[in-house]
Parts: C-alpha cells; sequence; structure tokens
C-alpha cells in the first residue's frame, strides 16, 4: 500500500507539476557545484566510523518527486527537506511554531505594527557562496505577492501583506495592509531564494522538479526522484541552527512494509523514520526505538461534487457523515491513535472549539436526511487516495453506508491519479483522502484559508465556491482576518468553522496522531511532530 500524502497536491499549477516531476534525472537539476555530486544515489548504509563523519540516514514515507519550489509547494518530503535547505526571516520552532530570528536578526518588537523592518544576518550566503542580499527577499516576496502569478503561498500572505521593500542592501520593510499579528510566523513559508538562480529563464520550472539553492545549515547535493535525496552540513553557514551532521540522505519509501523494515533490526539502514503504521509501533520498540506520536490536525476528510446531484444537498452530504461509526474507525483502523472530528480544527489546535454541527455516529438521523431529500436507492463510489491508514479506514466507512442502504464501492488509488482526475475536472462523487494544514502552521486563520476561499483548489475540485452559503463564508472569513481584536477574531473564526461543519462540503472524519521511530541510542534531539516530515535542526548523534 503507498502512503503518499495529500499534503503533496493541493498546489497551483498541479498540471504543470504532474507533467514536470520525474521526468529528468536529478543531476539535470542541479547547478554544477551540485550536478558534480549526483552520479547515483548515495548509499543508503553509510554510517562510517567516527562521530561527525557520519551519515544520518532518515527514511521518509511520502514521495520526494512533488514540487521542491517553496512558494508553492505542498510536498511533506519537499516542505521537511527546504526547511533544512532555505531559511525565512523568520523561521519557527516545528513543535511550538513559535518564530525565532532566521535570515532576520530579530522579531519584531511590536507584532500589532504595520510596518516590520528586518535587518539580514551578517555574512549570510547562498550555497553558492553569493551573499544573501535584500533583493532576494524583495525578489520571493514580490513573486508571492504579483497578481499575476499564482503561488500556495499567496494564499498565506496577500490578504494581510502590501509589500516588501528594500531600505538598503541588508534592510527591507514588510508593509502590511492591517495589523496582523500572526503573520510573523508565516514569514517561515516565504523562503527566501536567490535571485540570481531563480530569476532565469525555465529556473521556476527546475524549481518544481528539485533545484533547491538556499541560505540554511544544509546544502542539497543530490536528487533521485523516488528514490533520495542527499544534503551535506554548509561550512558557510553562520546561523542560529548549526549543522549536526556531516552529511544526510533522506530516502522516499512510500510502502509501509519497506519503509518499516529499514529502520528494524540489528541491521537497521536508518536511524529515523517517519509515517510509521500504528499495527508496527510494539515491534519497533521491542527493538528499542522510540516511537512517539504528534496529534494534530492530520486527517481524513470526504469531499463532494457539489456539481453532481444529489451532493449538492446539504441534507445528504449530512447524512453520509452521520452514517460513519467514527469510534469504530478510531479503534479498529487507527488501532486508538485518533479521534472523531468535533470541529475542522483538531482538538489540541488553540482555536478549536466544538461545532455546533458535529457528527455523531446516528444512523437513523442518516437515513431521516435521505429520506427528506428525497433520495433512495443511492449509489457511491469513493474515489479514495491509497495512503495505508486511510484505505484502512475505508472498510469502516463503507460498512457503515451500507447499513443504511447506500451502496458503496471502494475505488483506492495512487494519490496523483485521484488529483490528476480532479485538475481535469473529471466527474466524480465522493473523494476520501488525508490532509494536513498543520505543515504551513497552527493559525486557524491560515488552515481555513488554506482549504476554504473564492479561488482556492479545493473550492475548484468541490465546485461550490458559486454557492450563496460559500460566498458568505468567504465574505466572513476575510472580516475576521481583519478584525484586531484577538477575543473577537477567535469568535468570528469559530462562528464560520460552524458553518463549514453545517455544509460538510470539505470536511474532516477522524484527526489522527502521525508516528515517528528513531534510535535514541545513536540520536538525541528528536522531538515528534504532528505533520509529515521530520526536523532534524536540533538533532545530533549521541
Amino acid at each position: 500500500m503507498r502512503d503518499d500524502v495529500t499534503p503533496d497536491l493541493p498546489a497551483p499549477r498541479r498540471r504543470q507539476f504532474l507533467k514536470l516531476t520525474g521526468a529528468l534525472g536529478g543531476a539535470a537539476l542541479l547547478p554544477p557545484a551540485l550536478a558534480a555530486c549526483s552520479g547515483g544515489p548515495q548509499s543508503t548504509n553509510d554510517t562510517g566510523s567516527g562521530g561527525s563523519g557520519r551519515t544520518l540516514t532518515a527514511v521518509i514515507g511520502y514521495g520526494n518527486d512533488g514540487s521542491w519550489d517553496p512558494t508553492q509547494t505542498a510536498s511533506a518530503f519537499a516542505m521537511a527537506a527546504n526547511n533544512h535547505v532555505y531559511e525565512g526571516l523568520l523561521d519557527t520552532d516545528p513543535i511550538s511554531r513559535k518564530p525565532y530570528p532566521a535570515l532576520g536578526t530579530r522579531v519584531p518588537a511590536d507584532p500589532g505594527a504595520t510596518t516590520w523592518r528586518f535587518t539580514l544576518r551578517s555574512g549570510a550566503t547562498f550555497h553558492d557562496g553569493r551573499p544573501v542580499t535584500a533583493d532576494d527577499v524583495v525578489f520571493v516576496f514580490d513573486r508571492i505577492l504579483d497578481p499575476h502569478t499564482q503561488t500556495l503561498a499567496k494564499g498565506f500572505f496577500a490578504g494581510w501583506l502590501e509589500k516588501v521593500r528594500a531600505v538598503d542592501s541588508r534592510t527591507v520593510e514588510l508593509v502590511l495592509k492591517f495589523p496582523f499579528p500572526d503573520g510573523l510566523s508565516r514569514l517561515t513559508l516565504a523562503k527566501i531564494m536567490p535571485r540570481h538562480v531563480f530569476s532565469r529563464p525555465g529556473a521556476w520550472d527546475e524549481a518544481i522538479k528539485g533545484l533547491a539553492v538556499g541560505s540554511g545549515p544544509y546544502r542539497q547535493t543530490a536528487h533521485h526522484p523516488k528514490s533520495n535525496t542527499t544534503f551535506e552540513a554548509y561550512p558557510g553557514y553562520n546561523g542560529p541552527r548549526r549543522p549536526a551532521f556531516k552529511r544526510m540522505n533522506w530516502l522516499t519509501i512510500v510502502d509501509a512494509a519497506p519503509r518499516v523494515a529499514k529502520i528494524s533490526g540489528t541491521g537497521a539502514g536508518a536511524q529515523i523514520a517517519d509515517n510509521i503504521p500504528y499495527a508496527n509501533i510494539p515491534r519497533l520498540e521491542q527493538d528499542g526505538l522510540t516511537v512517539e506520536g504528534g496529534a494534530g490536525m492530520n486527517n481524513l476528510f470526504l469531499m463532494f461534487n457539489t456539481a453532481h446531484k444529489p451532493f449538492d444537498d446539504v441534507r445528504v452530504r449530512q447524512a453520509l457523515h452521520y452514517a460513519i461509526d467514527t469510534e469504530k474507525m478510531v479503534r479498529v483502523a487507527l488501532k486508538g491513535h485518533g479521534r472523531p472530528a468535533t470541529s475542522f480544527l483538531d482538538e489540541g489546535n488553540p482555536g478549536h472549539r466544538r461545532a455546533r454541527t458535529v457528527y455523531d455516529h446516528d444512523p437513523a438521523r442518516a437515513k431521516a436526511l435521505l429520506r427528506a431529500a428525497g433520495v433512495t436507492d443511492l449509489k457511491v463510489e469513493i474515489l479514495a487516495v491509497n495512503v495505508s491508514w486511510i484505505v484502512d479506514c475505508l472498510p469502516t466507512v463503507k460498512a457503515s453506508w451500507d447499513a443504511i442502504g447506500v451502496e458503496t464501492t471502494l475505488a483506492p488509488q495512487e494519490t496523483t491519479a485521484v488529483f490528476t482526475k480532479m485538475d481535469q475536472k473529471q466527474d466524480y462523487q465522493v473523494v476520501a483522502a488525508a490532509s494536513n494544514p498543520n505543515q504551513f502552521g497552527l493559525d486557524a486563520d491560515l488552515i481555513m484559508h488554506y482549504n476554504y476561499g473564492p479561488r482556492n483548489l479545493w473550492m475548484q475540485y468541490t465546485r461550490w465556491a458559486g454557492d450563496p452559503v460559500a460566498k458568505k463564508l468567504f465574505t466572513d472569513m476575510d472580516r475576521a482576518t481583519r478584525e484586531p481584536d484577538p477575543a473577537r477574531k477567535t469568535a468570528m473564526v469559530q462562528d464560520y468553522i460552524d458553518v463549514v461543519a453545517e455544509q460538510a462540503v470539505l470536511y474532516p472524519v477522524v484527526h489522527n496522531e502521525l508516528m515517528t521511530a528513531w534510535d535514541p541510542r545513536r540520536l538525541t534531539g528528536i522531538r515528534a511532530q504532528p505533520y509529515p516530515g521530520v526536523n532534524l535542526l536540533q538533532a545530533a548523534w549521541v
């Protein structure tokens, strides 16, 4: 079973991305200094013999062949890797998401100001040795804010950020449209890229395919789509997260069994792996590994095609949610490592409040809603991604829908195949997939705008953006973004989440934990994160 993840997919220019990824070998994607290192996959067992010379080998349960362009990627593998290769003006702690100075020398003293000034770190250089300048910062933000360039990052910045300007070669100012303290933590999503590299014709396409040149503690040395990506400590790095590993080899192994095998037993070829199946936890712990989970926004969601009757009727969508035995799903498929959704936000999110509509298992109510909608003899095909834990959950959905008289067919497919159909605007009824907006941040405004908005890709998939309820929702969301009072803003967000819950157009069924395993005899400083990938910026050899 595949362990792809849908965060790889809801990003702009997807058709181009699908056409380009994997089209060329790693050497063709790298500048000359890096291409020389990409003659073939690095040994996956290169542990060396002494301390700092060893290679850390990590196993990532998601594909490395998604877009690597930091302004538009939602790839789990690429985002995790980019956090080691690139820097923002500010970056955030991987767990608390508290911002800290990265390329900028300090966090602005007044988060509520409408102008933030940043001085760039003295001596900061890109991996090709060229200095980082204010022009590079402006170059990246100009791309993000360009109304004619569609990027995923635009949705995180354009609503509140007016412009970014260079004051001098090492100083930039961010001019806000209104006070927006949450924007500080979002600056980690604007990775600063060298203008002299990415302003070249075709360079953004190369970034999609794997070109990565940043100023972070690790430089990319080779990239082999569907195999591995390698890194080495950048000797010119002078920032706050010094590299502890001379070399890193990140393997992409999306199949669960070989991924677990790679970190298991006396001959283990890796020291850390993410996306650990729940059933394998006892075995790995017996091998002496630490296995810990991070609970957050990771979720199984249902997405309805509202242009396909009867899913334009909110009662039908609600009925299918009420029918699902979520407690059984958590118990059987997730082995207790999850919770039925009580809001779009997970229960650990600071902005969580139990929604006005909660889909507790209620088959009688589901049947009544279908009758009220005049729907009989409904046949549903669930187009599903074949992420292993999603596949484990699908039988519960089928059994629950069959039990209320809805004849259900399961159609799990490769993640890319599912969303290629979405991009091609093919007809479908219901999609079951996984998502985790926590890889972008914790604030509810960001999470909700990632999923809902008039030009949002997800809303294009649902064909719902033109609905009068949707239009009012989007207006209310933008009004909440501009609300200066924190308590009032929280209440406004919670109110519109109630609308999202009631409409159930794209809505989570369960939130689950993501499990990370590592060898504590070899690594220290590891923290399991509640979103895909690993963060090794504070890790070290034992």
